[in-house]
């Protein structure tokens, strides 16, 4: 890795985000398991290890915020993004942080 610098929001930022009504894109990059166990309501679900053939489901043109349990994994995903061209926002603190909506399953 080139240590790419990562931008950052807070759980707090991203749950004003939602409240506002603002249009983002949420992409959760844990596995399976994880994402069954509880995610955020708006979120996506593309698993860390897919993601290199899964890019292209994102749109470049819009800022993508990117989810795991703690924000590193997310962290990674940034990284690796951020070097395909993608606008993305890694959330800080990932859902260990996350006090809001959350929905279960599939």
């Amino acid at each position: 890795m080139n240590n790419t610098p990562v931008n950052e929001l807070d759980v707090e930022q991203v749950q004003e985000m939602i409240a506002k009504g603002e249009k983002i894109n949420i992409i959760d990059v844990r596995e399976d398991d994880e994402w069954e166990s509880g995610h955020i309501t708006e979120a996506k679900h593309i698993p860390l290890g897919t993601l290199t053939e899964r890019h292209q489901e994102l749109d470049p043109d819009q800022v993508t915020i990117m989810v795991c349990r703690s924000g590193g994994r997310s962290a990674r995903a940034c990284e690796y993004l951020t070097q395909q061209g993608y606008q993305v926002i890694n959330m800080s603190g990932g859902m260990l942080a996350w006090d809001g909506p959350v929905a279960y399953g599939k």
